[in-house]
């Protein structure tokens, strides 16, 4: 594998990783109850959402939650584990797709949040559902070029306002199977947030090393899945079939320098049981060593891989090798190696 699709780290290691749940449990017989009078008029059987996608229930912020305070409270515990003062600090990227306004970026509001010096860089990384990943490496790249010593990758979902006003578009008369099919994949979404903390692995030894990954693209498929507050609009089908391509071609290409057949855990973006098992199948994983949080979290876009980290981090080893892995809308592809 050629160039920059493959990256190689020398003194990066993960700190720390924290995640913030929402307080609100959203079951999927919830959403189909308000959708009831869509799926009795377009004949669709009830239980759709945990049979097709295996999602039984997902978070949504309670009152007197949000994403940008869960983020703040991820990234202020994940900063406390790693034993990092903020003042200390020296990059901060914010990967969330959710965000209130255009500008200024998310990344001031959590700068601030966290108490982080002026001196602190931060900005927003916007990369789909890989964002958080995407983040980690950017981060990665700026330690080990001695730009700094410490960073801090955050992100917080807010799924609440996409899935009101899709529920509200899917119960309108005009609506048929094929326009709610392609809605589908927006009531599998959930809410949540994250934050790991990156520093130099000679300075921590406890830490765990980023060892490096690939990346790969296929951005002809950049329509497949197109999403705003007002809805995401998803070809599931040619979207599954792309991004296992891109996937299992990125994953052969990697095989000979990287060998990632026999990783201890793989930490896979969540997305869905169809998407899951077609990745376990394609890249012949050990269906053991891949952790799922769907069918309770739902889709929390760049905040799952971190999230279901957290959820694993009590049960990895010492020297356990561990890959992060997942597809992004657009499409792309990443895949991130870490030595715990």
């Amino acid at each position: 594998m050629a160039g920059n699709a493959t990256t190689r780290f020398e003194n990066v290691s993960l700190l720390s990783v924290a995640s913030t749940l929402p307080g609100r449990v959203t079951t999927s017989d919830d959403i189909e109850s308000r959708l009831g009078a869509a799926l009795t008029r377009l004949k669709l059987p009830s239980g759709l959402l945990q049979r097709v996608a295996g999602v039984r229930e997902r978070r949504n912020w309670a009152p007197g939650e949000s994403a940008d305070t869960a983020t703040i409270a991820a990234g202020t515990r994940a900063l406390a584990q790693a034993g990092v003062e903020p003042a200390s600090v020296g990059l901060l990227i914010n990967t969330s797709v959710t965000r209130k306004h255009l500008e200024p970026s998310v990344a001031v509001r959590i700068h601030h949040g966290l108490g982080m010096p002026s001196s602190a860089i931060n900005f927003d990384v916007a990369n789909a559902c890989l964002g958080f990943v995407s983040g980690m490496s950017l981060a990665a790249g700026m330690i080990d070029s001695g730009q700094i010593r410490y960073a801090i990758v955050v992100n917080g979902e807010d799924a609440d306002e996409i899935q009101i006003n899709t529920i509200e578009r899917l119960l309108q008369p005009n609506v048929d199977r094929a326009a709610f099919m392609s809605e589908f994949a927006t009531l599998t979404l959930g809410s949540g947030a994250a934050a790991a903390v990156l520093g130099r692995a000679d300075e921590h030894p406890e830490g765990h090393r980023i060892v490096g990954g690939v990346t790969r693209a296929a951005t002809q498929f950049h329509d497949l899945c197109v999403g705003s507050v007002d809805g995401m609009f998803t070809d599931a089908k040619a979207l599954l079939k792309g991004g296992l391509d891109l996937v299992v071609s990125a994953w052969k290409e990697a095989g000979p320098r990287w060998n990632w057949s026999s990783m201890d855990r793989y930490i896979t973006h969540q997305v869905s049981s169809v998407h899951t098992n077609a990745i376990i199948k394609a890249a012949k994983l050990d269906r053991s060593r891949v952790p799922t949080t769907f069918p309770r979290l739902g889709n929390v876009g760049p905040a799952s891989i971190p999230i279901t980290l957290v959820e694993q981090q009590a049960t990895l080893r010492r020297g356990d090798r561990v890959l992060l892995m997942g597809v992004g809308s657009g499409l792309n592809t990443a895949m991130m190696e870490l030595a715990w």
